[in-house]
């Protein structure tokens, strides 16, 4: 399906934008939503926020000199119509494919992408940090903040503002409203007095109002001031805002360009104003060309047929990891009434929003808070619950010292489901779980263990719900398991013990986590080669089983660990425990495997691991450099 964009056609970059009268950038807007429409059928993607924001976009890139005025997107997966205006939209239709554009917006691709942003609240710090800058310098561009209702749910992004309002410093932050209905009441009363507030004429009032007030004591100073804030607060609902020190001018209709195209001019040009935070409020995937919309769904889409509307979704023949444990969760949850379901604003991609449906009371979504929902489930621990606290491995980062502080100190049994783990696919370096291994294996008393396939994860719930006397974590990647066979009941595994797959004689593979596929499939290859290959599964990163690592250096010439994890994480717990123990002066080579001491870029998650050099070829090269050999039928790991 082909679309007409003479308008947009036109435009290659924001300049070409603003050399536009006004009156036509509804047209501009259209073309643009259908461009974003045209390209999500073609690759999906993060299909909503980017048709919630047009109307957004085209005003902020009209009124603001972009790039020399910063738009900084929060979290940015909004940003393909921003891709779009600013020369990237010959590549639009390979965005989130490998070396194609990235889903997010990021420095290295483009000078209009002012910051790099994947995790949401980031905006308002840096932009305060980059107007601090330009104050500093003497110069006088302007910075932007685009923000969503949902990532003002996190504390970051107050303490940011509250920074921002004592420093006082110019800085423009939107606040785009699509969910919350912070202030629904959006008509053309509001947008007119939202345009009240942000003009010339109500502020050359209110300084006028404020210099007469000098002339009184300090107490009717004081009075006054609050006065016009609360006064302002009745009107357009701000109160909160002010209270932080910036200046409130909402809510205004986001789509609505006649509007808000002289309320972003206005406040672009008082330039006797501090912060200001102007709410728009917009819809979620406006215009799109589904028939029921869902806001779960459409989130972010695999791509679709543009005559019939079907979403291409690949067929599958096994459950996916998340669903597994949502189910494992939800039978442990019927045993023991004390298991209580945590998440920070991912209740569907965790699963948990199945846990919900079963337990609606003992299912707590805390919004993007992540670390809250990890001191939160600390205090459910510490009062005898059994908080199953679920997060994305990229998210959880975010809550490092609540792990820490909170929760292994106080020895309380707080149970991380980790999902995400390892490689992401399109999503890429700042969705991935590369770190959580090495993060959670160094702090004492912590169990962490591995899934190595759908069925070791339902082990592995019962295991966590079975701990009652410190922290314990479980991880599992994105999609699908590999097709085993699902037991009827999780049985508790013995903490600390990993399992021999294979047996063999000359080389050891050690696999934490779902690699072990891939070892398999070394092992097969070079079997028919009259190469003898153990495969084990550790099972557990801490503790490590002693006996097992003891048996397979005892007992082969080399031995190779392998995990999806950055250095520092199981392969250096097993190199270290060699250490100490005086293993390596025996005749067996050790080896490790994990993630490249890099950033691994975007792409399907069989190419990630591909340039991760993490597959079955690269295992069998690892396999010969261990034992010395030259053989040139696989490549060398990268």
């Amino acid at each position: 399906m082909s679309v007409s964009t003479p308008l947009l056609d036109t435009i290659n970059l924001p300049a070409d934008l603003r050399k536009l009268p006004q009156s036509d950038l509804a047209q501009v807007a259209a073309e643009l939503r259908a461009e974003t429409i045209d390209a999500a059928a073609m690759t999906g993607g993060h299909f909503g926020a980017g048709l919630g924001v047009v109307e957004l976009t085209v005003a902020l890139h009209y009124v603001f000199n972009t790039p020399e005025d910063r738009v900084i997107w929060d979290v940015s997966h909004q940003t393909y119509p921003h891709k779009i205006l600013t020369g990237r939209r010959d590549r639009i239709r390979k965005i989130r494919q490998r070396d194609g554009l990235y889903g997010f917006a990021k420095r290295g691709e483009s000078n209009f992408d002012s910051f790099g942003a994947a995790h949401s609240s980031t905006s308002i710090s840096a932009g305060l940090g980059m107007a601090v800058a330009r104050d500093l310098r003497g110069d006088g561009n302007h910075v932007v903040c685009v923000i969503g209702d949902g990532s003002m749910s996190a504390g970051m992004a107050y303490e940011a503002m509250n920074n921002a309002g004592a420093l006082d410093t110019r800085l423009i932050v939107i606040l785009n409203d699509n969910g919350m209905s912070i202030s629904p009441a959006v008509g053309a009363l509001t947008n007119y007095l939202s345009w009240l507030v942000s003009s010339r004429p109500f502020l050359s009032l209110r300084d006028i109002a404020k210099q007469m007030a000098k002339k009184f004591p300090k107490t009717m100073q004081t009075a006054a001031r609050r006065a016009d804030e609360y006064a302002r607060g009745m009107l357009t609902g701000g109160t909160l805002f002010e209270e932080l020190g910036f200046y409130y001018v909402g809510p205004v209709d986001g789509h609505d360009l006649k509007t808000m195209v002289p309320i972003l001019q206005n406040v672009r040009d008082a330039k006797q104003l501090g912060p200001v935070l102007v709410h728009v409020v917009t819809e979620k995937g406006k215009g799109h060309p589904f028939s029921k919309p869902d806001k779960e769904n459409y989130h972010a889409i695999s791509g679709f047929d543009p005559e019939t509307l079907e979403l291409r979704q690949a067929k599958t023949n096994a459950p996916t990891y998340t669903s597994v444990f949502a189910k494992a969760l939800i039978a442990e949850a019927e045993k023991d009434e004390k298991i209580v379901a945590i998440t920070a604003a991912m209740a569907s991609g965790t699963g948990l929003d199945k846990f919900s449906k079963h337990f609606p009371e003992r299912m707590f979504d805390v919004g993007i808070a992540e670390q809250h929902a990890v001191t939160f489930a600390a205090g459910l621990a510490a009062e005898g619950f059994k908080p199953f606290c679920a997060i994305y491995s990229t998210f959880l980062q975010r809550a490092y010292d609540q792990i820490v502080h909170d929760v292994a100190l106080q020895k309380l049994p707080v149970r991380f489901a980790i999902d995400r783990a390892g490689l992401v696919g399109q999503d890429g370096a700042t969705h991935a779980g590369s770190y959580d291994i090495s993060y959670l294996s160094s702090l004492p008393g912590m169990v962490v263990m591995a899934a190595s396939d759908e069925a070791e994860l339902v082990h592995m719930v019962a295991t966590a719900a079975s701990i009652n006397d410190g922290p314990c974590a479980f991880r599992y990647p994105r999609g699908e398991g590999v097709g085993v066979d699902l037991p009827d009941v999780g049985i508790p595994l013995e903490i600390g013990r990993g399992r021999i797959i294979r047996e063999g004689s000359r080389v050891a593979l050690l696999s934490l986590g779902a690699r072990l596929q891939e070892c398999l499939k070394a092992a097969d290859e070079l079997a028919t080669r009259g190469l003898s290959i153990t495969v084990a599964d550790a099972r557990f990163a801490k503790p490590l089983d002693e006996g097992l690592i003891r048996k397979l250096i005892r007992e082969h010439e080399v031995l190779i660990t392998i995990e999806e994890g950055a250095i520092g994480g199981f392969g250096t717990q097993v190199l270290h425990f060699a250490a100490r123990n005086n293993l390596f002066s025996g005749a067996c080579k050790i080896r490790a495997m994990f993630l490249p001491d890099r950033f691994v870029g975007h792409a399907s998650p069989a190419e990630q691991y591909e340039d991760a050099a993490l597959t079955s070829k690269d295992i069998i090269a690892e396999i010969f450099a261990g034992l010395g050999s030259t053989a040139r039928l696989v490549r060398s790991r990268a």
